[in-house]
């Protein structure tokens, strides 16, 4: 039976047997038995790591440490909330602190606590539910998470792609009016050129990144 440690791009976390392409964590989330309570977070810090790191080997729930979660790709955890990890994708950490201070118009990028206070307060409501905020499809920038008639999916050249476990379906063209499901800041970093790697499903072209 699969561990409960999918994260959808609600930030829901669910059981679901296909691990996806990168993983990540919120801190300890489970108890005895590898199973989780009601707590969906410890802190503030939301992370988006790759799977594999060196030759470390990762318990995914070892007893009272961290829960390792997985998602389908970066638009996915972005959408969560999450962000890149400074150590193990340090590259692309770097490169999303400086889109998000050319967005705003910061002489130096945030430091990463900062980060994670700005994203705490943009992903989740008090009753631990997900933001989202009513936008204008054409004028969002591909690579970011919306909601359709209440399915979740990738907005890329346009269209909507709707989201699974597995992967992205055909695109569709989308509604005028949307649900945006990444926080805005990270919707601004990708306008100011942040790319986020997408699933091969995607089917992206040139100057996206793909897992």
């Amino acid at each position: 039976m699969p561990l409960q440690n999918r994260v959808l791009p609600t930030g829901e976390i669910v059981a679901d047997p296909h691990r996806g392409l990168l993983m990540g964590n919120r801190g300890c989330l489970h108890g005895m038995g590898r199973t989780l309570g009601t707590t969906r977070w410890r802190s503030k810090l939301w992370i988006c790591c790759v799977l594999k790191w060196r030759d470390w080997r990762r318990d995914p729930m070892p007893p009272g440490r961290w829960t390792a979660l997985f998602f389908l790709d970066e638009a996915t955890a972005l959408s969560a909330g999450h962000r890149p990890c400074a150590y193990c994708r340090r590259a692309d950490y770097v490169e999303y602190g400086q889109a998000w201070a050319r967005a705003a118009g910061l002489a130096q990028p945030l430091m990463a606590g900062e980060l994670d206070t700005a994203l705490h307060a943009e992903r989740v409501t008090r009753t631990r539910q997900q933001v989202l905020r009513p936008a204008r499809a054409a004028g969002l920038p591909d690579g970011v998470m919306v909601q359709v008639d209440g399915a979740a999916g990738l907005m890329l050249g346009g269209r909507f792609r709707t989201w699974t476990t597995q992967g992205y379906a055909d695109p569709v063209r989308p509604p005028a009016t949307v649900q945006l499901m990444t926080p805005p800041s990270s919707v601004a970093a990708i306008e100011a050129g942040y790319r986020p790697w997408l699933h091969p499903s995607a089917g992206t072209g040139a100057g996206w990144r793909t897992l």
